[in-house]
């Protein structure tokens, strides 16, 4: 038996090893139960040893130990929060989410998978693709995915294997890049001379093809606090969906294009002598850059990127609320709502990194009531058609919650969680940087859906 995270390891992708691993770990969860609540997997894991008269989990038959993996959608948050027995921290060396991970990713490499999965796989995987086709196309692409329980929807779930109740972003015919690179930083759209930090955007695939608004106004609240912005070409999806089917391969390829060309990015600021950070507006995508790059890519560039990373808010908060000598733009004169309901991903929770997005909101005067429950998304799992009935079980206390908050305006860090509350409570979630953006009197983009 290996306890090992590392894909590097040679026994990694070995049955085997994984196997006596699994039992291993599922033992330590079974006598712990700390994590019950989190997701389907620790209460089927349960109930599969409880079955036994010894518990022993060494019993289990391989359609047990691998419902356990099917069940987790990889919120983290077990392995981010909650254990206290973390490589590190405890001998025994315990990180569910990574084993998940390993077990999803030996999965992939040594059993043949059904046709459906693979197109489903590859529907979800290969964001950079539909983005491209799905922008270009956006009139014809959005009649498609705007109604939810459509014909064309069951049509497109019957072909990809994405679920058709799902409420998902629709296409911008002008992309975020394009947009960019269209500023006209003369106009006063740019930042003043005198510039208090630099940004390294990674817009991520939901912002450059679809929720671009949300990139929009992070540049124009960036320039309202004098940080300029520079927009690395050659940047590609982070590749969190492929991680998360086991595809290491198709992962490690996206990730090496995109460390390369943002530390290339981050060493050249460094060489103008304004170091850059980068800013990353979706938190699985930022949550990918400073944990599974280092982790699945390595080198002394992925490092670079991890250790310059940061979340919208959390660059706004500590780089610039908080930083030497910087000062973030607190005249807010636009339009401030009474009560917000902030909704905290899963992804961004597991960064450790507290409620910067909150806190942020805060200072633009309107109260604001944290709603900390999974939406059941966790990155592609709670699209695809069979989780989904799984999925908005999960979301049941995440749609209590914003319902008993009772606010109209509703907002959350990650785009697909935004659509599963969409599905779950009617509210049309924006990004917490939109709603102080509105608070900053900044005026939004025309809608660049029909453009």
């Amino acid at each position: 038996m290996t306890t090992t995270y590392d894909p590097f390891h040679p026994a990694y992708l070995v049955v085997d090893d994984l196997r006596e691993e699994m039992d291993r770990v599922y033992d330590l969860c079974h006598g712990c139960r700390l994590c019950f609540k989190f997701c389907p997997a620790f209460p089927t894991l349960f109930d599969a040893i409880d079955r036994h008269d010894d518990q022993d989990s060494h019993k289990l038959t391989d359609q047990e130990r691998f419902q356990v993996v099917d069940e987790c959608f990889n919120c983290k948050l077990c392995g981010e929060l909650n254990c206290p027995y973390t490589p590190g921290k405890h001998e025994w060396a315990l990180d569910f989410p990574r084993l998940m991970l390993r077990a999803k990713a030996t999965q992939h490499a040594t059993e043949k998978k059904p046709i459906r999965t693979k197109i489903t796989d590859q529907a979800l995987g290969r964001t950079d693709l539909s983005g491209r086709v799905g922008s270009a196309l956006a009139a014809v692409s959005n009649k498609i995915v705007a109604t939810p329980g459509s014909a064309p929807r069951k049509a497109l779930e019957a072909t990809t294997g994405i679920s058709s109740e799902r409420i998902l972003p629709p296409y911008t015919k002008q992309r975020f890049s394009r947009w960019f690179a269209g500023r006209d930083a003369s106009s006063g759209d740019g930042p003043p001379t005198e510039a208090q930090g630099h940004a390294t955007l990674f817009p991520t695939c939901l912002v450059e093809y679809q929720d671009t608004a949300i990139g929009q106004d992070l540049v124009k609240v960036l320039d309202r606090n004098r940080v300029t912005c520079d927009l690395p070409e050659g940047q590609q999806c982070c590749g969190a969906p492929f991680l998360h089917q086991g595809n290491l391969a198709a992962f490690t390829k996206l990730g090496r294009q995109n460390v390369e060309v943002l530390a290339a990015a981050l060493r050249q600021s460094d060489a103008r002598g304004e170091p850059s950070t980068v800013v990353v507006p979706e938190p699985t995508c930022s949550f990918v850059l400073k944990n599974d790059y280092p982790a699945y890519i390595g080198g002394a560039d992925a490092e670079l990127v991890a250790e310059r990373t940061m979340d919208a808010a959390e660059y706004l908060w500590k780089q610039v609320h908080k930083g030497d000598g910087t000062a973030l733009d607190t005249e807010f004169t636009g339009e401030v709502p009474d009560e917000v309901t902030y909704h905290a991903a899963c992804h961004l929770r597991a960064q450790n990194i507290g409620y910067k997005s909150r806190d942020l909101l805060k200072l633009t005067g309107t109260k604001v009531r944290l709603v900390a429950e999974c939406s059941g998304i966790d990155g592609t799992w709670g699209l695809r058609a069979e989780n989904l009935a799984d999925a908005r079980k999960v979301a049941r206390k995440l749609t209590a919650g914003i319902e008993k908050a009772g606010n109209s305006v509703v907002c959350g860090d990650c785009s697909l969680a935004n659509g599963g509350i969409a599905l779950e409570t009617g509210a049309r979630p924006s990004h917490p940087i939109q709603v102080v953006a509105r608070a900053y009197d900044l005026p939004p983009e025309p809608d660049a859906t029909s453009r």
